[in-house]
């Protein structure tokens, strides 16, 4: 009589479940609610801007516009894009932020990497100095009296080097770098690189996500700013588009005579909302096309801060 000696396979286990447990569902249930709220209330003013800005003037004095235009009119869009002073500021808005940005992420990558160093002497004495300017500043007065005596009035530095480097971003880039293993780096050292090599041929490399980040971060910022040039720029030619659109809503200009071009851009005349309107849609625009080509480095961004191994 022969034996099957052969181990007879195991029954078929039954697998864990994968079902989630009620509490959970229910957190993403309000999870999901809430924010759909959020983008809800994010998007409604910038919807309602786009139709004000498309709407005829007699339906806005009415307040009869919210969501939908009424009486599709283009009429303001021609009157602003005839105005050669807002495509000069808006040239100007696109040079400074360009230079800006690029200081800005040079002088906030060089900062963070060497603040990332803990063998560094001094480095607690240098992180302190930086988050001492979070809290205190020296006034505005004595920065107006700082750049003007610089000779920076009336220059693209006086907008890129006051703001160079946000405190904020410093410290995220710093803790970035911190979380780069340090083997790479000793690597690259044996094999005979320099620091200026470790951090362009290494470092940066892997730093992509974070660097797109903050360069998001400081170009929404320096693209949004009015308030410098405003202050330290004396020739209307020189404004960036935002002081443009700053004049309009504070009053500062009526709709036919900005620049001196609106009013005989169209026989109807069109009123101070609508081209704040207008205008408002034109500026965001940029900002609005390069923002998805960035959003996905966010991603990998907390993925790389999320994964350990």
């Amino acid at each position: 009589m022969t034996l099957d000696t052969t181990t007879p396979a195991p029954a078929t286990r039954r697998r864990r479940g994968t079902h989630t447990s009620r509490g959970y569902r229910v957190f993403q249930v309000v999870n999901a609610i809430v924010l759909t709220g959020v983008v809800l209330v994010t998007l409604y003013p910038f919807v309602n801007i786009v139709a004000r800005s498309v709407s005829d003037n007699a339906y806005i004095v009415s307040g009869q516009v919210n969501l939908i235009p009424r009486g599709f009119n283009i009429a303001a869009y021609k009157a602003v894009m005839a105005d050669p002073m807002f495509w000069t500021n808006y040239r100007n808005t696109v040079f400074y932020t360009t230079v800006a940005t690029a200081v800005s992420l040079v002088l906030t990558t060089c900062y963070a990497y060497v603040l990332s160093k803990k063998q560094l002497k001094g480095r607690n004495a240098l992180v302190g100095i930086a988050v001492f300017t979070m809290f205190f500043s020296g006034g505005l007065i004595p920065n107006y009296v700082l750049v003007t005596s610089l000779g920076l009035k009336n220059t693209v530095w006086a907008i890129a080097l006051p703001n160079a480097i946000s405190v904020f971003n410093l410290l995220v880039m710093k803790a970035f770098f911190e979380s780069l293993p340090v083997e790479l780096e000793e690597a690259a050292a044996v094999d005979g690189l320099n620091t200026y090599g470790i951090l362009l041929r290494i470092v940066l490399p892997l730093s992509k996500a974070v660097v797109a980040t903050m360069f998001l971060f400081y170009a929404v910022s320096f693209w949004n700013s009015w308030f410098a040039a405003f202050l330290y720029m004396d020739q209307m030619d020189l404004w960036p588009v935002t002081v443009y659109l700053r004049n309009l809503i504070a009053g500062a200009t009526d709709a036919t005579s900005v620049g001196g071009g609106l009013g005989s851009a169209t026989d109807v005349v069109q009123s101070a909302a609508t081209i704040k309107s207008v205008t408002i849609v034109l500026t965001v625009l940029p900002i609005l096309a390069v923002y998805p080509f960035i959003q996905r480095y966010f991603v990998s961004g907390v993925m790389l801060g999320a994964v350990k191994g």
